[in-house]
């Protein structure tokens, strides 16, 4: 008989991944379009224009010329094979009708704090995972571990559905949880039942339920030991699951083969981390067009200084400042520089930023035409251990000086 204690010591751990994320959070915006497929990625230009009847006109995907990606995609246009990351004029040709939105991040992050917020009430030990997804320890929470005569995960099955009411309650949207005793499992089961799913699974259930998977489901495995399990016939989870261990260190080394054939089996003894100072934050933009560094230097230097005055109000916002500053270019043929410089003072406002980015660059070859530009921050140290000294004062006229290039 299974007593209170042994109870307690069971572990469920949550995935908890927002249905198609940025396109809900537009649909609250644009009720009229629930229904359509709709995909975010476009330029400011593709914003909805209000019409005199009070009526708004929506952007086709067939109308985009350029070479931008889709953020994300309503489940309507998933279904017509569109999906986040291609391309938008690939995806004007499978989904011409689909409705086409800028994306709106000061908005995703206003909805993200609240979902995330909404969570803590009730599970307070979550794992930041980014914008739309956490990991939540609910081991501990009141009558989580309440079983019923027909339903031994009645419990956890009442927390993660009280769970998901909160977030609907507070955003608007719907959620897809995946509990198991640990993430890996939680991660793979968040993502059988969208949208709005729910998934519990136990160690016992990953035969019927995770080894039929493709390998390339489980995090970590990425297209290249994908592409070598294909070629080696391991196709799915199951398959991995049954393969030698000595085997796998043959052809993927001993570190990822032994990690390989333990994943497989559903082992992950991960924490849960409810903190993580991050190493760096960064800004950067791909260009609609090829932009040269003196021929277009005007457009270049007002996307430059966007993107330090962004890169200064992620550092203040999530209570940051720097010491190193450096940036990204990747060249038309698609070479990638990056560049740095260290300071001696803490910086975290926009001027000082500009300044020191400014520097970096001019240690970058500039020759050809640019794709992308970005800005970054490293070296970091949270704002609350610094005194007012520490921390550098801008100063206009030597910003001015010192950015020649643009």
């Amino acid at each position: 008989m299974e007593t209170t204690a042994s109870k307690r010591a069971q572990r469920w751990i949550a995935h908890l991944d927002m249905d198609a994320f940025y396109a809900s959070v537009e649909l609250l915006r644009y009720p009229e379009l629930r229904g359509r497929p709709l995909v975010v990625g476009g330029r400011r230009a593709h914003a909805p224009e209000q019409l005199s009847d009070g009526s708004r006109k929506f952007a086709a995907l067939r109308d985009y010329a350029g070479r931008g990606v889709i953020t994300t995609a309503t489940y309507e246009a998933r279904a017509l094979g569109v999906h986040s990351g291609m391309g938008l004029m690939k995806a004007a040709a499978l989904a011409p009708d689909a409705v086409l939105l800028p994306a709106n991040f000061d908005e995703y992050r206003k909805v993200s704090r609240l979902f995330k917020a909404a969570v803590r009430e009730i599970a307070p030990l979550i794992e930041d995972r980014g914008i739309d997804e956490i990991y939540i320890d609910l081991s501990e929470v009141d009558g989580v571990h309440d079983a019923s005569e027909t339903d031994p995960q009645a419990g956890i099955r009442d927390v993660a559905l009280r769970i998901k009411s909160r977030v609907h309650k507070a955003t608007g949207l719907t959620c897809s949880i995946g509990v198991s005793p640990n993430k890996l499992l939680s991660k793979l089961c968040s993502e059988l039942d969208k949208p709005n799913g729910l998934t519990i699974i136990t160690m016992a259930d990953i035969p019927g339920r995770i080894w039929p998977l493709s390998a390339n489901k489980i995090n970590g495995i990425g297209p290249k030991a994908s592409e070598k399990l294909t070629a080696l016939g391991v196709n799915t989870v199951g398959d991995l699951a049954a393969c030698d261990e000595i085997w796998l260190k043959q052809h993927f080394g001993p570190n990822f083969g032994s990690w390989l054939l333990r994943v497989a089996q559903g082992q992950d003894d991960r924490e849960i981390v409810t903190f993580s100072r991050p190493k760096s934050i960064s800004r950067e933009t791909t260009f609609e067009r090829d932009l040269h560094p003196r021929r277009d230097r005007d457009e270049l230097g007002k996307l430059f200084t966007q993107l330090c005055e962004q890169l200064a109000n992620d550092l203040q916002r999530k209570g940051y400042a720097a010491k190193t500053i450096g940036v990204k270019l990747r060249f038309d043929d698609f070479r990638i520089v990056t560049r740095v410089l260290t300071a001696d003072t803490w910086i975290r406002d926009a001027a000082t930023i500009r300044h020191w980015a400014g520097r970096a660059l001019k240690k970058a070859p500039l020759d050809q035409k640019l794709r992308l530009l970005g800005v970054r921050a490293e070296n970091l140290c949270a704002l609350d251990t610094l005194g007012p000294t520490d921390q550098a004062q801008p100063n206009d006229k030597r910003d001015q000086l010192t950015l020649g290039l643009f």
